[in-house]
């Protein structure tokens, strides 16, 4: 994993509220376990008509010119409910996103996300709109997301804090995986293997 310390970019706000993971990668895109490839698919029911590639939506947002290239997602709602699929992360890092600015997030989802390179800012419902005013008022309106500070912040002055779990911010900044994790007590572990082989040896 990349650490995540600031992220700075054009936010792109998502009006629709409590987006489900089928919404954010459809079912028929889960044929492989890669993390890359997911990102042409991403909310591929809302951002294609008839979900054809070659038929973009000119009305969905990421369809529109002054939000390419965004890095930061705003959610309404709960982003990220229903069932749990690893490539729901995968398509959104996968298409750009760095980020994502909700009031709540699914549960599994909140956890895969951290594993997979996507940083979860969770603020207040009435602070989500305010961002959502600012970022559709002015083009190209950039946030910023310090996880060192626990702030999202706006041109216009707003700054809104966050909680984070610890471990998570730290996994973060650090850019730690699981096997990454696993990797800091490979001492430990060698050490173990040691003594169990002289208490066991027949294992």
């Amino acid at each position: 994993m990349e650490p995540i310390a600031i992220v700075k970019g054009i936010a792109v706000p998502l009006t629709r509220p409590d987006v489900d993971t089928d919404a954010i990668i459809p079912k028929q895109f889960l044929k492989s376990i890669e993390r890359t490839g997911f990102g042409k698919n991403l909310f591929n029911d809302w951002r294609f008509v008839e979900g054809d590639p070659s038929r973009p939506n000119a009305n969905f947002v990421l369809n529109q010119p002054r939000y390419q290239g965004a890095q930061i997602l705003i959610a309404k709602g709960t982003f990220g409910i229903g069932s749990s699929r690893e490539h729901a992360p995968w398509a959104l890092t996968d298409y750009g996103f760095r980020c994502i600015v909700a009031a709540a997030f699914g549960d599994i989802f909140y956890n895969n996300s951290h594993k997979n390179e996507l940083l979860l800012a969770r603020i207040p419902a009435d602070a989500v709109e305010r961002l959502m005013a600012e970022v559709q008022e002015h083009e190209g309106c950039e946030l910023t997301v310090d996880l060192p500070a626990q702030t999202v912040t706006s041109p216009a002055g707003l700054s809104i804090s966050f909680d984070i779990p610890e471990d998570t911010k730290r996994r973060l900044l650090e850019g730690l995986d699981d096997i990454a994790i696993t990797l800091r007590h490979q001492a430990d572990i060698a050490a173990f293997e040691e003594r169990r082989k002289s208490t066991h040896p027949w294992l």
